[in-house]
């Protein structure tokens, strides 16, 4: 599917970033992507058959919590994450599930190199579940050293 997406979207940017669109075009493609067909919908349609939208929607969650332990350390986002523990509210356990689903994913996209666990945290107390706090929390974290910059 990430195939049929990228497809679609150099054929979409070509008129305009042509030359960017003919590089990518000619890592996978032969000839240009300025005589290539239009794209049609069918093909993004099939690939989504089955998609589950709000499954995106908790593993955003979910990397959002990684990401903000790296932005209240102040440190850049490529700091790989050496462990973690997220803790899924116990009145929402789509998350966890949601979590499972993606964790090869998440992994990659944080810089999750050691382990990573999923826990039920403890049942939250009403006034605490009607603030609006996120549904997943970073209960443990150690942070790998940040890369070094590029000069």
């Amino acid at each position: 599917t990430l195939a049929i997406a990228v497809d679609t979207f150099v054929r979409l940017l070509a008129p305009f970033l042509p030359f960017a669109t003919e590089e990518v075009w000619s890592w996978y493609r032969t000839g240009s992507v300025h005589r290539a067909a239009w794209p049609q919908s069918d093909g993004l349609r099939e690939a989504s058959t089955g998609a589950d939208a709000e499954l995106v929607a908790r593993a955003g969650v979910a990397l959002a919590a990684l990401r903000k332990v790296k932005s209240e350390a102040k440190t850049s986002q490529k700091t790989p994450i050496l462990s973690v523990a997220l803790a899924v509210a116990a009145d929402r356990p789509e998350y966890a599930e949601a979590i499972e689903a993606v964790r090869a994913d998440l992994t990659e996209a944080a810089k999750v190199t050691g382990p990573f666990t999923v826990e039920q945290a403890a049942q939250a107390a009403d006034s605490e579940s009607a603030d609006g706090a996120s549904p997943v929390t970073v209960t443990a974290t150690e942070l790998g050293e940040a890369p070094a910059k590029k000069k």
